[in-house]
């Protein structure tokens, strides 16, 4: 990508949605973060997700392995 392009895109993202800019930043953020060879540190969301799905396998809600296996079929066929 020429800094051109890179320019006109980052003048048509301030009329992006605030909460899609927000998003591009993030993912620019973890982009830059890799490239110094920077530790990710996950956000106070992603934790809370990791966390649920934590306790939904402490409770036994687990896929079967048909189901996984079903899952794993149907993104094959695409």
């Amino acid at each position: 990508m020429k800094a051109a392009d890179l320019k006109n895109l980052l003048e048509r993202v301030q009329a992006w949605p605030e909460a899609a800019q927000q998003e591009l930043a993030a993912v620019a953020n973890e982009i830059e973060s890799e490239l110094r060879g920077q530790d990710y540190f996950a956000t106070h969301e992603e934790l809370q997700v990791i966390d649920a799905a934590m306790a939904a396998i402490d409770r036994g809600e687990i896929a079967t392995k048909a189901e996984v296996e079903g899952a794993f079929a149907k993104f094959r066929r695409g």
